[in-house]
């Protein structure tokens, strides 16, 4: 009896990871439930590419959410992180406090242009004044998909529902909006621009303070025909970069082209860069009034401005200005929340007097 000689199956590479030892499996998240081709699909895998590039610890993610087609994608990645599914219009006040009562969050918000521009408008609002340490994309489609279509308070003037009723109102133009308010970090883009989306939401992620991304996304059921301004084929004809983009993160070494007149580097607060190409008018994205400008104009003209439009890396975020401590405040103890008898006695006798 002669023995057989089995050849050993070569071993399969160890699969890729990033500067934490992740790998991209990890970020991941349960099968989608929306519509194939949806816009919004296309924005959780660039999600889940940005935190997985960017090194962000699924545990440490906190996931806000509302109501709508939007607010339904945060199933769909990093499953590990934390998750709050909110009523609708009001994830803003959710999430400002969960991320002061632990401000060692970093802070995902997914909304849509109805959770965003109708019900929840206020909270949208009062979230940039504060400036809370936050990411903020929005999927802006123009309808209420969940709804069979209504038109949104995004949809633009003159545009067309699938059954020919035509939208009479104007459009509330969200990075207009967040420019006005002050917002530190305001860019758009569409969801099928994997290069420009993917780096602007690191580059949210490094941000400090509230950073508005938003994205078009267009919805294939009740607004992708002719005559819609959020369609994938609008888009494709009107979209405007401002930009090319390239992110650069703090643990690479830092090694760009800063040709005179073509590009313009934007250091953000842990150190990272974001590179900007310009492509036309040498435009400055941290000159708040040409952004408003910029964002006004590329409206009368029907050109969808996509990149990053604003950038103020000065303002101080919500925890900075309230002073929080380093610990985070659900991990305080009586002794540390409770003021002792002479503090009390301090305090009234101010309050008197």
């Amino acid at each position: 009896m002669s023995d057989t000689v089995t050849e050993a199956k070569p071993a399969k590479p160890a699969p890729k990871t990033n500067h934490i030892g992740l790998t991209r499996e990890d970020y991941k998240g349960g099968p989608t439930t929306l519509c194939a081709g949806c816009g919004h699909n296309a924005i959780s895998n660039h999600i889940i590419q940005a935190a997985y590039d960017a090194g962000i610890d699924p545990v440490t993610l906190g996931k806000f959410s509302g109501i709508g087609c939007s607010s339904k994608t945060p199933a769909y990645f990093i499953s590990k992180a934390h998750a709050v599914n909110t009523v609708h219009g009001r994830m803003p006040s959710i999430a400002t406090g969960a991320l002061i009562a632990n401000h060692n969050l970093v802070g995902l918000a997914v909304s849509g242009d109805g959770d965003t521009a109708s019900i929840g408008m206020g909270q949208f609002v009062h979230l940039i004044r504060r400036n809370v340490d936050m990411v903020y994309i929005i999927e802006n489609n123009g309808v209420y998909g969940l709804t069979k279509g209504q038109f949104s308070a995004t949809a633009d003037i003159g545009s067309v529902l699938k059954k020919g009723v035509e939208n009479p109102f104007e459009a509330i133009d969200l990075c207009g909006l967040a420019v006005e308010l002050g917002c530190g970090f305001v860019a758009r883009s569409f969801s099928g621009d994997k290069k420009q989306l993917v780096p602007l939401i690191q580059a949210a992620f490094s941000h400090k303070g509230t950073a508005v991304i938003d994205v078009i996304s267009p919805c294939v059921t009740f607004n992708d025909h002719e005559g819609s301004t959020k369609s994938y084929d609008f888009v494709k004809d009107h979209d405007k970069p401002l930009q090319e983009i390239d992110f650069i993160p703090y643990y690479e070494e830092i090694d760009v082209d800063y040709e005179a007149g073509n590009r313009v580097d934007v250091k953000l607060h842990d150190g990272s860069h974001l590179s900007l190409k310009k492509l036309d008018n040498n435009y400055d994205p941290t000159n708040r009034v040409e952004a408003m400008r910029l964002v006004q104009e590329s409206r009368g003209e029907q050109l969808l401005l996509t990149g990053l439009i604003y950038h103020n890396p000065d303002k101080p975020s919500f925890e900075q200005v309230l002073n929080l401590p380093e610990t985070a405040i659900y991990g305080l103890g009586e002794s540390e929340l409770r003021v002792s008898e002479d503090q009390f006695k301090g305090i009234m006798a101010g309050m008197m007097g």
